[in-house]
């Protein structure tokens, strides 16, 4: 960035900072859809908790050692990936950019960095499969009212090559969100984020006629199904008894779920209160991720949602127990502002910006980020 400036350039043509990205981001999108991407719950609390937990942990920097060659790699799976973090399920991208989905999987291709599908993503499971083509990704599933379907979500992602499945279990009903409500904006009742359904064969044999034909029917069918208020541990199991890939329960912050996941069969957990979305004054994850790896021990893979704006906190992160974290508003902002290419941009400045970060803190890789790393702030 810096040569730039020997040609000429005075300026960086994208954002830098988070703010930045959001602040431009803010600039492309309504009212309605910036306060479906950018809004919380209720008095959104949580949002708030979950960046101020960040600043309650400080690094230990270590001097004085060589650090000339790095290596930001983890292993999750059976796979091997260049940096810790992944791109979180955001749904209906629609509503942030006409390239929606399929922009934001194609950067995380270009990276090698996994791209979770939202079960309510504007473009179908297949196509985005088709597009990315030999990328990893991962398919995450809302568990709704009709068995039927959620089966054929699996099969359909299994056929499709996703390598692993991520249950959301802390959205069997939207959250009180302000924002949304004073927009009267929910982008679902105009079609938006309903690919995976519109395209299924298990939901359409719901409709009297195509989705095609009447795509209002087809709204009112999809909201009837799609959360699920009753969905307990032993739904759960099911699911996990009728897929082969590796499944990952997303949404749990309570060291007694975390607990009951393992025992459920769950290969991974991803410690996530939904970005503040869903229960106003919530547990941070950072606190809830110190309580689940102790649960849990080294060896089981936890990943981290949630509150993620910085490099420096993917490295608190990681010191506090995560094997990897979850990018989720930066890189929706990215979108808004410039489309795969933000999102291109975005994950090139988080990777150098880790890099660095890891370097400065006195380590050469990854996985010699530990407790020792961190301390909390005294008072």
């Amino acid at each position: 960035m810096y040569a730039r400036s020997l040609m000429g350039q005075t300026e960086w043509r994208w954002p830098v900072s988070a703010s930045d990205w959001r602040a431009q981001a803010r600039t492309k999108l309504a009212e309605g859809p910036w306060g479906y991407v950018d809004g919380g719950a209720g008095d959104e609390s949580t949002m708030r908790a979950n960046r101020a937990a960040f600043e309650r942990w400080q690094i230990r920097p270590r001097l004085l050692r060589n650090v000339e060659d790095r290596d930001l790699a983890v292993t999750l799976f059976g796979h091997t990936f260049p940096t810790p973090f992944l791109l979180a399920p955001i749904g209906v991208q629609s509503i942030i950019h006409p390239e929606a989905d399929l922009a934001s999987a194609r950067a995380g291709a270009k990276h090698h960095i996994p791209f979770i599908l939202s079960t309510v993503s504007s473009v179908d499971i297949e196509t985005i499969a088709h597009e990315t083509m030999d990328a990893v990704r991962w398919f995450q599933l809302y568990p709704g009212r009709d068995a039927d379907v959620v089966l054929s979500f699996i099969h359909r992602a299994e056929t499709a090559g996703y390598s692993a499945l991520v249950v959301t279990v802390d959205t069997t009903m939207l959250g009180w969100r302000e924002q949304d409500l004073k927009n009267l904006y929910l982008p679902f009742l105009q079609g938006q984020g309903i690919a995976n359904f519109l395209s299924d064969p298990a939901f359409r044999s719901r409709l009297r006629v195509p989705p095609e034909e009447n795509l209002s029917a087809a709204i009112q069918e999809f909201l009837s199904i799609y959360v699920n208020p009753a969905f307990t541990w032993d739904d759960l199991s099911k699911i996990r008894a009728q897929t082969h890939l590796p499944l990952l329960i997303k949404g749990i912050t309570h060291p007694e779920d975390v607990r009951e996941a393992v025992q459920r069969g769950a290969d991974g957990v991803i410690i996530s209160n939904h970005g503040g979305r869903q229960v106003d004054g919530s547990v941070t994850t950072l606190d809830a991720l110190v309580d689940a790896r102790a649960v849990v021990g080294d060896s089981y893979p936890l990943l981290l949602d949630s509150g993620i704006r910085h490099a420096a906190d993917v490295v608190k992160a990681l010191a506090l127990g995560a094997n990897a974290v979850l990018i989720g508003r930066p890189y929706a902002y990215a979108l808004a502002v410039g489309g795969q290419a933000g999102v291109d941009e975005l994950l090139t400045q988080w990777t150098a910006e880790l890099d660095l970060q890891l370097a400065l803190s006195g380590h050469r890789a990854v996985r010699d980020v530990n407790r020792h790393c961190v301390q909390q702030v005294r008072e």
